[in-house]
This record gives C-alpha cells, sequence and structure tokens, in this order.
C-alpha cells in the first residue's frame, strides 16, 4: 500500500509540473500573439490612417526646396568699358549656440573687422540660431577669420555690386542694396533688366541637413545671369567732364555744377558729370545730397542761355531779321513799374549783336514783339514743362506757367531766362534742336538694349536756315571781338556759344545775391556735331558764365577732339593746357581699346584729322622723351607712346601709312622741337609689327 501510494504521489506531483510548462508555453504563445496583432494594427493605423501625413512630413525632412538667384549683369560705356559689375563677397555669420568664450571671440572679431566687441558680443549672446556680424568683408580680413578659426563663426560666400572706376558717372548709375536691389539712378530704372533671374531647385538633405543632390535638370541647364546694359556714355570723355567740372567748381569757390557732352547727329549723351562726386562703391557712407543726380532733378532758371532759343522762334514767325535793329535803352528798361538792366549801356543792336552781347533789353523786346502765346508755344515744342523721357527715377519737368497766366512783365524776363525753370538735361535738349537744324529728336543715355522708337515722326520746331542762321550768332560770341563767350575760344577750331549769368531767386522773395554760371557751345559752330554745357552753382567772386564756365568748356571740348582724333593738324594745345590726360589705370578697371564715336554721315573734316585706330588710350606719362630738349627717336616706337610724347609737348602729329609702329618721322631725331612760330608738320609714317 505504501508502495503504491509514492508512486501515486510521483506521478501527480509530474502531471503537476506539466501543466505549469503548458501554461507558460501558452501564456508566452499569447503574448507574442497579442503583440504581434498590435504591431499589425500600428502598422496599419500608421500606414492607412497616419500614412499621407507622415510621407508628407518625411518628404519636408529629407526633401527641400531651395532657391538661387543668378549673378547681377554689367554696365559698360560704349566701347566695352566695365562702370559696373558683380563680385564675390564674404559675409562674417555666427551660429551663437556654438560659441564656446563670447568675450575672447568678440575681441578678435571687433579687432579684425573693426566693429565695437560690445556690440559684437551682443550678436553672439542672441537667442537666434543664426546672425550676421558684417557683411561685404574684404578679403584681408576674411583671411584674418579664416586664420583665427574662431568656434562658431563661418565666412559665407555673397554676391554684390562694385564700381570700378568709383565716382565716374556715380549719380547716372546709381547703386543697389545689401541684397542686390537696384535703390537709384540707371541701377533703379533697369533693375528688372539687370536683375539675376531666380529659380527653384529639389534638393535632398540627410538626417543633419546636409546637401545630397542636385537634380540634373535644374541649375545646370538654366541661365540666371541679368542681362547687360550698355551706355552711350564714354568713360574716357566722362573722366574729362567731371575733371574739368571739379576744377571750375572749387576753382570758383561754387556749390556744385554740372557738365553734359552730347553727340548732336545721333542724340548721344557721351559725358554725364555732375559735381560733388558720388561714388557708389559707399553710397552707404555718404550724404544723400551727393547721390542726387543734378542735370535731371535740379530745376533753375537758364539766363541768358535762352536767347537764342527766342531768337530763332523770332525768326521763325517772321517778327524780326538778323539785322533787324532794336534800341536797348542805354542799360535801363522800364515795363509795368520794373526796372531791366543791361550789363552795359547799349543804344540801338541789331538781332545778332543781342545775342553776341548779351542784352536782356534786346532779348526782351524781341520776346514782346514775338508774343506770350507763341513764346509759350515755343517753349513747349522745346520741351520746356516736361521730362525728357530718359530712363531715370524722378526727373524734373522743370516749371512753366500757362500761358494765360502770363503777363508782358513775364514775357519780358521769359525772353532772357527768368520765370522759366528748366533741368540742365532739358536745356541740353532744347540746344539740341538748335544743333539739329531745328528738328527736335530724343536724347539717348541706353545703347543696348535699344529703346522702342516711337511711331511719331521727329518734331520740326525750326526751319534749317533759321537754325543755321543762330548758330552763326552763336559764333560770333565766340569768335567776334566783345563776343561774351571768347574765353572759350579754341585757335583753329570753329565753335560758336552762348553764355548765361542766372540771378537766383532768394528764399525770402524776388532774387538774391547768387547766381548761376553756365556755357553751353556748339563745335563747329555751323552744322554741330558735339555739343557742351557746364553750369556752375553759386560761383564767387566771379559769377559771369563767360568767365566761370567757358574755360571748363573750353577744356572738355578741346581733350575731346583731340581723343576722338577730330583736332586740325596744324592746331597745338594752348599753353598750360597741352597734356592730355585719361582715366588713369587705378580709375579705370579692365579698359577696352578706345574707339573713336561712331562716324556719322556728314562728320565735319577741318583739316586732316588723326586716327588713332585701336591705340589704346591711357594716362599720359612726361617721361625723358617728352622733356628732351630735342626730337627723340620715334622709330620702332609703338604709335600709342609716340603720339602720347607728342601729345604732351602741345603737338598733334600727321599720320601716314598705317598700322601701329612709328617706322619714320620728320622732323629727324635730334632736331629742335617745332615751336608755336613755324608751319612745320610733325609727320609719323606708320607700319605695322614685324
Amino acid at each position: 500500500m505504501k508502495g503504491g501510494t509514492t508512486k501515486t504521489t510521483a506521478e501527480r506531483d509530474r502531471k503537476r509540473v506539466r501543466d505549469w510548462s503548458r501554461a507558460k508555453l501558452t501564456f508566452v504563445g499569447v503574448v507574442f500573439a497579442l503583440v504581434l496583432v498590435g504591431l499589425w494594427l500600428r502598422a496599419g493605423y500608421l500606414q492607412i490612417v497616419q500614412g499621407p501625413d507622415l510621407a508628407r512630413l518625411a518628404l519636408r525632412q529629407h526633401m527641400a526646396s531651395e532657391s538661387d538667384r543668378g549673378e547681377r549683369g554689367q554696365i559698360l560705356d560704349r566701347n566695352g568699358r566695365l562702370l559696373a559689375k558683380t563680385v564675390e563677397f564674404s559675409a562674417v555669420s555666427v551660429r551663437p549656440k556654438d560659441i564656446v568664450d563670447p568675450d575672447a571671440a568678440a575681441a578678435q572679431l571687433g579687432g579684425i573687422l573693426r566693429l565695437k566687441p560690445v556690440w559684437i558680443k551682443k550678436k553672439l549672446v542672441s537667442s537666434k540660431p543664426y546672425v550676421y556680424i558684417s557683411r561685404r568683408v574684404d578679403d584681408k580680413a576674411s583671411a584674418q577669420i579664416r586664420q583665427a578659426a574662431i568656434p562658431g563663426v563661418t565666412l559665407e560666400v555673397e554676391h554684390g555690386r562694385s564700381y570700378p572706376n568709383r565716382h565716374l558717372a556715380g549719380q547716372v548709375l546709381g547703386f543697389v542694396g545689401m541684397d542686390d536691389q537696384g535703390l537709384e539712378g540707371l541701377e533703379l530704372s533697369f533693375d528688372n533688366h539687370l536683375a539675376g533671374r531666380r529659380a527653384k531647385y529639389a534638393v535632398q538633405r540627410d538626417a543633419s541637413g546636409r546637401k545630397l543632390y542636385f537634380d540634373a535638370q535644374g541649375q545646370e541647364l538654366q541661365d540666371l545671369r541679368g542681362r547687360d546694359l550698355t551706355l552711350t556714355i564714354d568713360a574716357q570723355i566722362q573722366f574729362f567732364a567731371e575733371e574739368e567740372l571739379a576744377k571750375a567748381v572749387t576753382t570758383n569757390h561754387g556749390k556744385a555744377g554740372t557738365c553734359l557732352v552730347i553727340h548732336v547727329p545721333t542724340g548721344d549723351i557721351l559725358a554725364w558729370a555732375n559735381y560733388p562726386f558720388f561714388n557708389p562703391n559707399a553710397a552707404r557712407s555718404v550724404s544723400p545730397k551727393e547721390g542726387r543726380n543734378r542735370s535731371a532733378l535740379d530745376v533753375v532758371e537758364p539766363g541768358s542761355t535762352m536767347k537764342p532759343l527766342v531768337v530763332a522762334a523770332a525768326l521763325q514767325e517772321g517778327v524780326v531779321k538778323p539785322d533787324t535793329s532794336f534800341f536797348c535803352e542805354n542799360g535801363k528798361f522800364k515795363i509795368s513799374n520794373r526796372i531791366i538792366k543791361d550789363t552795359h549801356s547799349y543804344g540801338d543792336l541789331t538781332v545778332n549783336k543781342i545775342v553776341r552781347w548779351s542784352s536782356n533789353i534786346g532779348a526782351a523786346k524781341i520776346g514782346l514783339q514775338l508774343g506770350p502765346k507763341k513764346l509759350h508755344a515755343y517753349f513747349e515744342k522745346l520741351g520746356f514743362g516736361s521730362p525728357t523721357g530718359l530712363p531715370l527715377s524722378g526727373e524734373g519737368k522743370g516749371l512753366l506757367r500757362p500761358k494765360n497766366a502770363w503777363s508782358p512783365l513775364d514775357t519780358a524776363t521769359a525772353s532772357f531766362g527768368q520765370g522759366v525753370a528748366v533741368t540742365p538735361i532739358q536745356l541740353a535738349q532744347a540746344f539740341l534742336t538748335l544743333a539739329n537744324d531745328g528738328v527736335r529728336k530724343p536724347l539717348r543715355l541706353i545703347l543696348d538694349p535699344p529703346r522702342e522708337t516711337s511711331a511719331q515722326p521727329p518734331l520740326k520746331v525750326f526751319d534749317a536756315e533759321v537754325a543755321r542762321t543762330v548758330q552763326r550768332m552763336m559764333r560770333e560770341v565766340v569768335h567776334e571781338e566783345k563776343g561774351t563767350g571768347r574765353i572759350a575760344m579754341i585757335a583753329g577750331v570753329d565753335m560758336g556759344g552762348k553764355t548765361g549769368t542766372a540771378q537766383k531767386a532768394s528764399p525770402t522773395g524776388g532774387y538774391g545775391d547768387k547766381y548761376l554760371a553756365s556755357f553751353v557751345a556748339f563745335v563747329p559752330a555751323e552744322g554741330p556735331q558735339y555739343l557742351v554745357l557746364v553750369m556752375v552753382d553759386e560761383p564767387e567772386p566771379s559769377h559771369y558764365g563767360g568767365v566761370v564756365s567757358a574755360p571748363a568748356v573750353r577744356e572738355v571740348t578741346q581733350k575731346t577732339l583731340s581723343y576722338l582724333g577730330r583736332m586740325p593738324e596744324t592746331v597745338q594745345l594752348a599753353k598750360g593746357h597741352e597734356q592730355l590726360h585719361a582715366v588713369p589705370a587705378s580709375t579705370a578697371v579692365a579698359m577696352a581699346p578706345a574707339a573713336q564715336a561712331p562716324p556719322q554721315k556728314g562728320d565735319p573734316t577741318p583739316g586732316k584729322l588723326i586716327d588713332l585706330g585701336q591705340a589704346e588710350i591711357v594716362p599720359v606719362v612726361t617721361g625723358r622723351a617728352a622733356d628732351s630738349p630735342d626730337v627723340p627717336n620715334f622709330s620702332g616706337m609703338p604709335l600709342r607712346r609716340a603720339v602720347e610724347i607728342l601729345i604732351a609737348k602741345g603737338i598733334v602729329p600727321r599720320l601716314e601709312g598705317q598700322g601701329l609702329v612709328v617706322s619714320k618721322q620728320s622732323p629727324a631725331p635730334g632736331s629742335p622741337w617745332p615751336g608755336s612760330e613755324k608751319k612745320q608738320d610733325f609727320v609719323l609714317w606708320l607700319s605695322r609689327p614685324s
């Protein structure tokens, strides 16, 4: 019994053990089944319910859209010389969370960037994830920062605008902002043309945000660069204009000035200078007054420069003839209880002498005989009272009151340039009409892209013979005895002009003791090819246009004609003004070979002209050869260098043959330099380099 009982107990214990094993297996199986079902449910939920949202989030994390903008187009002068371009700069940025020692980093950056460390430290401890410390950093500072290797400080490459000629045509070019957007001048007017185009690309990134892949169908196949802009301005003539304008303003203690040079047959503006100068590279640190484009914005009374235009209108209407005589009241003329005065006491003067000697009383009587309605109508035809239409933002339209508001006194004063206000570019446009044989044509500042031409034909304001008659009267201003513009005369060059001395209005009413001195010139006088205008604001002590502005016109004209090869071979530059300067190498960057103005039908040929061909215009360097008491040996010398030496001596050589190297010369080497009393030609025979 006892044995049987023991056996039964053992069997019972074994059964109890087997039951627990089964339970455990069952439990584990159930747990795995539940986990598996849960995973299936979770996977189904993620894929079916949350799938679209999660896919969208993943795409945002691993595929990003990045934009890129192309380089801004260049601005070039008419000969392809660079006036504005885009270059690479460095920008200093920081990630504040990566800065280990803000004080030390601020001190280092402050010393390199010349910024206050206190201001930099505020940036370094900012809560923002990313901040800029400085942009447009120069190469030297960039190299120092790179060498310092400050943790958290990085250098980024960005593009910015550079003006290699500094202030050359600065007010016309304007400038751009930090984001490469045009803010003033042509940079603003042609922003859509110059600006690089934007494009977006799909970029693949890893978990750290690093770029992995660029779509081959994206950036590589698109040209995002902005388009170039070519101006009518010639950088060399622009330099002449700015140089002489600055001299005229500073020598005469003036406040400001403007100078324009225009090619008459095409209406191309070859130079557009304003003083004080404006350097677009430093646009953020200069006064807005310096960036003001005075030629297009300043509204001034033209003074006596109005007289040739009034005379042309009177001749056109047949109310006067060139020999019509007017009594000039011996210097004082009373009208409407006001006294009009002349600088000299004149009696009877013919129309041409009224222009030559600049009689206010004579001009007033011509205007009164023409009448307010007709005079006002001619002013409108000449473009007064409306912008010229040049592509410059904010251009002034001048001041021309309605004709029904004109009294006899208004008509008289308007005839000698008071009571009517114009911009310098409007006055240049009016004289361009007179120079173009009476046909008004648009001024042109842009060569490429060409502007759409108007369907309307050019406006005929004066008959050709009327315009030529007034041109001859303007010649007398320069070439005849007692002409008010004789200072502008260049020996051997046919030239016409008109002086202007406009009394400026006083802020308290009436006219004060400040003046605007101006001079406008035609070269040659009849059938002009070039027009030069100079205005100097508030000169002292002398304020006469024939004294203040005429010398600047003479120098600009002389240098321009020499540069273009249009000075007669027998003409020597005036003593004391013999050196023909060009854009300094430090100023002009990447100068292309200088080209002459495009030959125009009907160009005058007074004597034989120098043709410099493709010779590069560079600064004149007066070395041993130029200072030698005897004529040096030019044989084998480049034409450019030979012409430099001769121009420095006041000699314009005659060129024979073709090529850019001198093969022989006359006078022979060792001969005395030909003096002004000698009529001996200086001839250079040319050949091509072997």
